[in-house]
């Protein structure tokens, strides 16, 4: 783990290594100011020398501009050395999140996500500042104001080295009994925000289904675990505080009763008690520090934990040794495909699928609802990778290519459409940031986008809020596609892409594809058969297996499935999954 966090320090080594060197140079002036003050007080005051106290008041101004200035130092590298800690751990982590497999991700919550790259960092950045601060120049202080102690009076300084072994102890308990409640609280902040997330993005769910009171006691009720949670370290840590006072206090008593009576008897001089009383207040100054930089070790080590686990993450696909960087044609093999989400399930989802695409192909693929229909499309960009046998596109095993030239050869519209806070220009850019205007209307024009976009008062520069909340959801899917086309791809995936969309414009846009991109694999995903009958071959999938292959004709005439389905969605009685279909 310190591995995996000392590396996200990178250009910032310089900035760390400066922070304990100031702040020693800090403790230095700090503890030589009270042997000044003694000397005044002993060798200036009581002698009756004034130009010692002018000589010596001079040395200790020196000295605290210089322990001033280098506490500002060691605020301003420690402060730029944290921040930039931070930063990096982010960006290490989101990076690293743009390389996971849908399998990777799987792994992983959104609300879990958000959390690590925000409030564990925080956590961690704190933490690592007062690491580079408090935590040299606490044990540090602590030492160099015990040794002079010890020095002036042996026997008085023993009274701080009883205070930290006892305090020490208690602290220990405190720590280690606090710890299992910061392990358990930082889950409940993936609960919180997965139910603010869910709420924020279904917010018109909530209010079309008067879901406001439900939403507020599920809120309410992560809260409180987190509330609950905190409440209970807190109160744990509540003693730190007690126990430091009641050692601080009582080491003052002693010091002063015990050292009253040394003075009397001329065995310890009056400037030498407050040398002694001065570094009694930072001993224990230095423990307090020392609690609450173990109090925020605690709740960063849960912290720090599960930021590694997303930095140590790798991703289950990766590059060949030798990719090949061409992708031929748009033909797809898929051979003895056997595959499965969950390794250990004995039950596959996709079970020995063995089919053949020519370049060129339209190809609608139907089934029930769970019959793998998606899972079946993502292996072919190489999303997942398959358990058995193989994949082929353009002839290769997709495993043979690199990554990102696969898939900028298989554009791919998604069951759930995304679009981004932006223009429509900005949107559809996605497929393909260099694309022109002119190239831009014209894929809207294929995916019959045009007509809607033209009506903006903005056109082609209106802005679509995040999610694409302003748009409907035909509109949104005729955006996709779009986007989709501008990657001029040599296969084209619409995994039920066109299932908001009027029977007429999904046959307009199933016309343009025909025309416009003869030579790219069109692989088409719909529940409605009018969708795909049309296609040179249609899939029928029924719980991960192919129950037919064909052509229109011929499956009417040979599944039954595939006939019973057809029926019933032209005598106006359902869609696939209302049909005979499993």
């Amino acid at each position: 783990m310190l591995k995996t966090l000392g590396a996200q320090i990178k250009e910032f080594k310089r900035d760390s290594f400066l922070t304990p060197v100031f702040m020693v140079l800090e403790v230095l002036m700090e503890t030589i100011i009270p042997l000044m003050m003694a000397s005044i007080i002993d060798d200036g005051v009581e002698a009756g020398d004034l130009k010692h106290i002018f000589i010596m008041g001079g040395f200790m101004l020196v000295a605290a501009a210089f322990g001033l200035f280098s506490g500002l130092m060691g605020a301003k590298f420690g402060a730029s050395a944290s921040t930039g800690f931070a930063r990096n751990l982010r960006k290490g982590m989101f990076e690293n999140i743009q390389t996971f497999s849908f399998s990777n991700i799987d792994k992983f919550s959104t609300a879990g996500l958000v959390t690590r790259l925000t409030t564990d960092v925080t956590n961690l950045q704190m933490a690592y500042q007062m690491l580079l601060r408090m935590c040299f120049r606490a044990p540090i202080s602590l030492i160099c104001a015990m040794v002079m102690s010890f020095v002036i009076s042996p026997k008085l300084a023993s009274i701080y080295l009883i205070a930290v072994v006892v305090l020490g102890i208690f602290l220990a308990i405190i720590t280690v009994s606090a710890h299992k409640y910061f392990t358990q609280v930082f889950p409940k902040y993936d609960e919180l925000n997965a139910s603010v997330q869910e709420n924020v993005s279904a917010i018109r769910v909530v209010k079309a289904y008067v879901r406001e009171d439900y939403e507020k006691k599920r809120f309410t009720k992560a809260s409180q675990n987190i509330y609950h949670m905190f409440t209970k370290a807190e109160s744990i840590l509540a003693f730190n505080n007690p126990l430091m006072q009641v050692a601080s206090y009582s080491c003052i008593i002693a010091i002063s009763w015990l050292g009253a009576k040394m003075v009397v008897r001329n065995t310890l001089s009056t400037g030498q008690l407050m040398s002694l009383l001065t570094y009694c207040m930072n001993i224990l100054m230095n423990l307090m520090m020392l609690s609450m930089i173990f109090v925020m070790m605690t709740m960063s080590v849960a912290s720090a934990k599960r930021i590694c686990e997303v930095l140590n993450e790798k991703s289950d696909l990766n590059n060949p040794e030798h990719p090949d960087y061409e992708v031929t044609d748009g033909s797809i093999v898929f051979d003895h495909v056997t595959f499965r989400y969950n390794q250990s399930s004995d039950r596959p989802i996709l079970d020995d699928i063995n089919l053949s695409i020519r370049s060129g192909e339209t190809i609608g693929i139907i089934g029930g609802t769970g019959s793998s229909k998606s899972s079946l499309v993502n292996l072919i960009s190489r999303l997942y990778d398959v358990n058995e046998g193989r994949v082929l596109v353009g002839g290769k095993d997709v495993r043979s290519y690199d990554l990102d030239t696969l898939r900028n050869e298989v554009s791919v519209v998604l069951q759930k459409n995304v679009l981004f806070s932006g223009s429509i220009y900005e949107n559809l850019r996605w497929g393909n940031k260099d694309a022109t205007e002119e190239e831009c209307r014209h894929a809207c024009k294929l995916a019959c986008a045009d007509e809607f976009i033209e009506r903006f008062p903005d056109g082609y520069n209106t802005h679509i809020e995040q999610g694409g909340t302003n748009v409907s959801g035909g509109q949104k899917q005729r955006l996709c596609i779009a986007r989709a086309l501008l990657k001029n791809p040599k296969i084209l995936i619409l995994d039920d892409s066109t299932s908001a969309v009027d029977t007429a414009t999904d046959a307009k846009i199933r016309q343009a594809f025909v025309e416009e991109i003869p030579g790219t694999t069109k692989l088409i995903i719909a529940q409605r058969i009018a969708s795909v009958q049309n296609a040179d071959r249609i899939i029928v999938l029924n719980e991960g297996a192919v129950d037919g292959f064909g052509t229109h004709e011929e499956l009417l005439a040979t599944n039954d499935i595939y006939r019973e389905v057809y029926e019933s969605q032209t005598s106006g009685n359902g869609d696939f999954d209302e049909g005979g279909a499993a």
